[in-house]
């Protein structure tokens, strides 16, 4: 039975502004809290941006206290600690404060107090069996979409892989967006979690369509495919990061650009979350868990060339994308046009400084078959990826990437 129908999930409510920050306890007091736990780290408890959100929730009469803990591509082992910390403080909300990485800490911490056991019992899509404590996410950095997103990722340092919980519980119950809060975000973090948005977006919009999935229609499954709500959000995303991002990363302090693309990564949190994310995210889990490089930077590197493996099934949505990205395509074929996507993507990596080859963040070209089988086995994403690929279209990819 194919699937001829699709849906839309978003967080609770999104709160977006700059200063918004400053609305924090007025927005959850109609949930009567009295004790909140705020998971964070140690830079931005040394930058500031954790007063700034613990000054509201004092203010509004809620105890706080603070797990700083977290840090890049969470593993296994920190989400333990950060839960075993929760388990002592005991808190009736919690606050995820910084990048997805923080966010998704503040996602599993969430799940383990509400439903018990260990954050393993939650991994893959539809495990988590209802829903979770209320939680709020502020965003530090723009591009994971996590202050809106259904997924939480965590990496197995034993097996050098990235694994996702996915839920639709997990969208947190508000999301503060406050592109204030990202002017302090340092350029490299800018630029990672700006392509971040760009592939979650270009992922979105040219994934399977939701009537061409090969999953059965009453079959849960984490994503619906390609769809019209999704795409409205994509195209805005891409448009903003085209306009944006650049500056965000050379100026640092310069307020429209970091609404731009507060906005943006919002916006294709939404989409993705809904849509997809696909063959970029498969390649990138195994490829970020063995290199550790940021989740960011491996789907910027990887982006161009998946986008080149789609592009026949795709030229429309490709040439859309160009145009969003400012290429002019007046007088183009469709497949010309198409082209102008893939050197824009590759224009603008280059721009901010994303690599882009597997040897250039420590990657060997023997790591590339193990890449790749660990890739195929995420079944979820392979389904998802509009030209469907073979474990040998994955190493191809690699091999053109490395």
């Amino acid at each position: 039975m194919s699937r001829d129908s699709w849906s839309f999930f978003s967080a609770g409510q999104i709160v977006f502004g700059s200063g918004t920050v400053k609305k924090l306890g007025q927005l959850i007091k109609p949930w009567k809290s009295t004790r909140a736990l705020i998971i964070a780290d140690a830079a931005l408890v040394k930058a500031g941006i954790v007063a700034r959100v613990e000054a509201p929730l004092r203010s509004a009469g809620l105890t706080v206290e603070v797990f700083d803990g977290g840090e890049p591509e969470p593993s296994f082992v920190i989400a333990e600690q950060a839960i075993a910390m929760a388990k002592n403080a005991r808190p009736d909300v919690l606050v995820g404060v910084g990048g997805g990485s923080n966010m998704d800490l503040a996602k599993v911490v969430a799940t383990v107090l509400t439903h018990g056991g260990n954050c393993r019992d939650f991994t893959g899509f539809g495990n988590v069996p209802g829903p979770i404590m209320p939680l709020v996410c502020l965003p530090t950095t723009a591009g994971t979409g996590s202050e809106v997103s259904h997924a939480a990722v965590l990496t197995d340092t034993e097996n050098q892989m990235k694994l996702s919980i996915l839920s639709h519980y997990l969208r947190p119950a508000l999301a503060v967006v406050d592109p204030e809060l990202t002017l302090t975000c340092p350029p490299r973090a800018t630029a990672d979690s700006g392509i971040d948005a760009l592939t979650h977006a270009i992922e979105g919009m040219t994934a399977t369509r939701y009537n061409e999935l090969n999953v059965p229609a009453d079959e849960p499954f984490p994503y619906d495919g390609k769809q019209p709500i999704a795409d409205c959000m994509a195209e805005k995303a891409i448009k903003l990061v085209g306009q944006h991002l650049v500056t965000a990363v050379r100026e640092p302090n310069n307020l429209a650009a970091r609404e731009g693309m507060a906005l943006a990564g919002t916006l294709a949190g939404l989409a993705f979350s809904n849509s997809a994310v696909a063959a970029v995210h498969a390649l990138e889990y195994p490829l970020g868990g063995a290199l550790h490089c940021s989740h960011g930077a491996g789907n910027g590197l990887l982006l161009p060339y998946v986008m080149r493996y789609n592009l026949s099934l795709r030229i429309p949505e490709f040439a859309k994308i160009a145009r969003l990205l400012g290429e002019d395509t007046s007088g183009l074929s469709p497949e010309a046009a198409a082209e102008r996507a893939i050197t824009a993507v590759e224009r603008l990596r280059r721009e901010i400084g994303i690599p882009e080859r597997i040897r250039d963040i420590g990657g060997t070209e023997d790591q590339l078959p193990g890449f790749a089988k660990k890739s195929f086995a995420i079944k979820r994403l392979m389904l998802l990826n509009a030209r469907q690929p073979t474990e040998e279209d994955l190493l191809m990819i690699l091999r053109a990437a490395f």
